[in-house]
C-alpha cells in the first residue's frame, strides 16, 4: 500500500513502483502533515496545553518519516530477511517445527490486525466524531481560523474559506491514514521477524535435546551449528539478528525517546487536568488516556518480542549445557562446544546498540518517565 515491503529486485517493474509509493507517501507526509504542524509547535511555543495537544500529532509523524527513512535505506538488508523466512517455510521440517512456526506466525498476524484496529479507531475518532461536533483537539483562535482541522497546524494559503478547507481536510485525512499504516506497520514488521527467528531458536531448541533419536549424531549436530550461527550471525548469506539489530536500532532509540516524551507531557496534562474539572471535554480526556495507551501499546511490542528472544536464545544455552554428553564419544562430545561458546551470550535486538529491549527496560523507562511527571509537576506549583 505505502511500499515499504522489501521489493524483489528479480523484476523491475515490480520493484520500481514500490519506491514510487514510497517516495510520494514521504513527500506528502512531509510537506502535508510534519512542515504544517511544527510551523504551528513554533506559534504556539509557551503555552503548555497547545504544545502537547500539538506534540500527539507532530511528534507521530516525525517518528513515521525517521522509519519510513530508515526501512528505505535498509531495503536490500531486510530483502534478504524476507527471502529467508520464505526459505524456512519452504524447505523440509517436522511437524512439530512446522507447528512452532505457525504458532508464531499466528501471534505476529493478531498482532498486526489489533494494529490496524487501533490504527482504524484512531483515525475514525479524529476524522469523523468532529462533523459531529465531538472534537478530540483544543482549539483556539491562535491554531485555528474558523474551522478546526485534523490536525494543529499552520499552512502559508487561507484555509478558512471553502473549498481550500475540505481540500486541505480530506488531503490531511489521507496523510494521516497512510502514514499511520507506515508507523504501524513498521513496528509489525520488526515483530514479524523477531517472533520468526524466536520459532526458530525454539525448533533448535527441540532438536538440541533429541539428537540422541537420530543415528547420525555428528551429521545433526553439523546441522543444528550452521543453523544457530545463521541465525546469529555468522553466515555470510544472512545473519538474521544482526541485520535486525543493525536496521532497527535507530529507529527504537527514537521510539523510547519519542514515548519518553509523549509520557511525560500527557500525563502531566491528565494529573493537572484533574485538579482543574472543567478544562478540557470528556472526550478530550479519552483521547489523552487513548494516546498513552497507544504509545504504550507499542514500547510493549517492542521490549515484549526482545524478551521473547533473549529468552529463547538462553534455553539453547541451557539445552546445550544440560546434554547428556557424557554418553557420547569424547571427540563428539567436544564438538558441542561450538554451540556452547556462541550461545553464551543471549541474543538481543538493542536501541542504538545501548538498551536491550527487554521488559526491564521498559518498567526502568516507566519509572523514569513517571519521575518526570512529578518533576513537571513540582516545578509548576
Amino acid at each position: 500500500m505505502v511500499g515499504l515491503w522489501p521489493p524483489d529486485n528479480r523484476d523491475i517493474c515490480k520493484s520500481i513502483r514500490p519506491k514510487f509509493r514510497l517516495v510520494y507517501n514521504f513527500i506528502t507526509l512531509l510537506f502535508i502533515a510534519t512542515i504544517p504542524a511544527l510551523a504551528s509547535l513554533i506559534r504556539v511555543w509557551g503555552n503548555m496545553i497547545l504544545m502537547i495537544d500539538n506534540l500527539q500529532y507532530s511528534l507521530p509523524t516525525l517518528m513515521a518519516l525517521f522509519k519510513i527513512s530508515i526501512i528505505w535505506y535498509k531495503q536490500e538488508a531486510l530483502a534478504s530477511l524476507t527471502d529467508m523466512i520464505r526459505n524456512d517455510w519452504i524447505k523440509m521440517k517436522m511437524e512439530e517445527e512446522r507447528v512452532v512456526m505457525l504458532k508464531c506466525a499466528t501471534i505476529t498476524r493478531a498482532l498486526a490486525i489489533c494494529g490496524v484496529s487501533i490504527l482504524l479507531g484512531t483515525f475514525t475518532s479524529a476524522f469523523i466524531l468532529p462533523w459531529f461536533g465531538l472534537t478530540t483537539r483544543q482549539v483556539t483562535n491562535l491554531t485555528d481560523s474558523g474551522k478546526p482541522l485534523l490536525i494543529q497546524s499552520y499552512y502559508f494559503h487561507d484555509v478558512s474559506k471553502s473549498p481550500q478547507f475540505e481540500l486541505t481536510l480530506l488531503a490531511q485525512g489521507i496523510v494521516v491514514l497512510t502514514g499511520g499504516v507506515s508507523y504501524t506497520a513498521i513496528d509489525n514488521f520488526l515483530g514479524l521477524l523477531v517472533l520468526h527467528v524466536c520459532g526458530q531458536l525454539e525448533n533448535l531448541h527441540s532438536r538440541l535435546t533429541q539428537m540422541e533419536k537420530y543415528p547420525n549424531f555428528i551429521a545433526v549436530l553439523k546441522y543444528n551449528v550452521q543453523d544457530h550461527i545463521r541465525l546469529i550471525r555468522g553466515s555470510y548469506h544472512c545473519r538474521s539478528v544482526q541485520i535486525i539489530d543493525d536496521t532497527f536500532d535507530l529507529v527504537l532509540l527514537g521510539m523510547i525517546v519519542c514515548f519518553g516524551i509523549m509520557f511525560c507531557l500527557q500525563g502531566f496534562l491528565i494529573v493537572n487536568v484533574a485538579k482543574q474539572e472543567g478544562q478540557f471535554s470528556f472526550m478530550q480526556l479519552i483521547w489523552f488516556a487513548a494516546a498513552i495507551l497507544y504509545t504504550l501499546l507499542h514500547m510493549c511490542l517492542y521490549c515484549g518480542v526482545g524478551e521473547i528472544l533473549v529468552t529463547q536464545s538462553e534455553r539453547i544455552h541451557r539445552a546445550t549445557y544440560e546434554y547428556a554428553w557424557y554418553t557420547v564419544e569424547p571427540k563428539i562430545a567436544k564438538n558441542l562446544l561450538l554451540i556452547m561458546l556462541r550461545s553464551d551470550n543471549s541474543l538481543h535486538i538493542t536501541a542504538g546498540k545501548t538498551f536491550p529491549m527487554t521488559m526491564a527496560t521498559l518498567c526502568n523507562l516507566l519509572k523514569t518517565s513517571a519521575g518526570y511527571i512529578s518533576v513537571l509537576l513540582a516545578k509548576q506549583e
